[in-house]
């Protein structure tokens, strides 16, 4: 039970991220900066690792 909880929580952190940038707002930081877009997949990518990590030192992966 606690596998199956564990993997939405680590795919639902990149699909908030990704929601987020994926509005058309104006006035978010970092949308009209250079290098937003690879900062947004470095978040969803180091917030998903970390949350893979941290349930395989629980044991529920």
């Amino acid at each position: 039970m606690k596998m199956i909880s564990a993997w939405p929580a680590i795919l639902f952190a990149p699909t908030l991220v990704g929601a987020v940038y994926g509005m058309k707002v104006d006035h978010m930081p970092k949308l009209h900066w250079t290098l937003g877009y690879p900062f947004a997949l470095a978040l969803m990518l180091i917030v998903s690792v970390s949350l893979n990590l941290a349930f395989k030192r629980r044991g529920w992966l």
